[in-house]
């Protein structure tokens, strides 16, 4: 029960760290994953690109046109 109960919780911890990663929402992501990332294409998509200095959220009204 101990280790059920213990499972689960890191694995709410994981998945709210991992819903952190902001790429999908960035310009600067291609979503080609030979090149996620036009200025990190190291860290794309992983818990190093939390805090990207260089995160620029999409404008998704040019995204449309």
């Amino acid at each position: 029960s101990w280790t059920v109960l213990s499972a689960v919780r890191e694995s709410f911890a994981v998945a709210k760290r991992l819903h952190q990663i902001p790429c999908s929402n960035c310009q600067f992501f291609t979503g080609d994953y030979r090149l996620k990332c036009t200025v990190h294409p190291s860290v794309a998509n992983s818990e190093a690109a939390i805090n990207c200095m260089d995160f620029c959220e999409k404008n998704n009204y040019m995204t449309r046109v």
